[in-house]
């Protein structure tokens, strides 16, 4: 598995727009970040969003991604428009929904899909949910401090599992 690019943005564009414009917080693509247990990534939108907050961190594939843009025959956007935190590839995401493991010595629990919702039509393309239904990415929360990087990324499972 490789990390292939990390987002952090410091507000939502689309998250609790229900019904109004997005709004035109930019993406920022960062090497490193820092993540800390329970509450999320230093400097994102989601940082102490909600005490046990199941999208602490999102990730997403970059051969979704790619399989995406070639449905649609788009090669001028960026996976950064689908506002996941951490763009990873040589991993199928949805084998870590319920799972706890390592990346990087960060420990994570996979807690869901990000399920795509009707603004990827705006931010990719019109038809860009229905085609991620089963792929939008994977939320997760962050179950001890420490950093993810860019670079290359061995998955660990976390045994023992934590005790809470």
């Amino acid at each position: 598995m490789q990390i292939r690019q990390i987002f952090i943005s410091a507000g939502h564009n689309y998250f609790g727009h229900h019904g109004q414009a997005p709004d035109d917080f930019p993406l920022i693509e960062v090497p490193r970040i820092e993540c800390v247990a329970g509450r999320g990534i230093q400097g994102d939108r989601f940082f102490d969003y909600r005490d046990n907050y199941k999208g602490q961190i999102t990730f997403f594939s970059l051969e979704v991604f790619e399989k995406l843009a070639g449905n649609f025959g788009l090669t001028n956007k960026s996976q950064g428009v689908l506002r996941r935190n951490v763009i990873v590839s040589g991993i199928d995401l949805n084998e870590l929904i319920g799972e706890e493991f390592a990346i990087q010595g960060v420990r994570l629990r996979g807690t869901g899909e990000c399920k795509p919702c009707y603004w990827m039509d705006q931010a990719f393309a019109p038809g860009a949910e229905d085609f991620l239904k089963g792929n939008g990415g994977l939320r997760a929360e962050i179950l001890t401090d420490g950093a993810l990087a860019v670079g290359e990324a061995h998955l660990v499972p976390a045994e023992p599992p934590l005790i809470r």
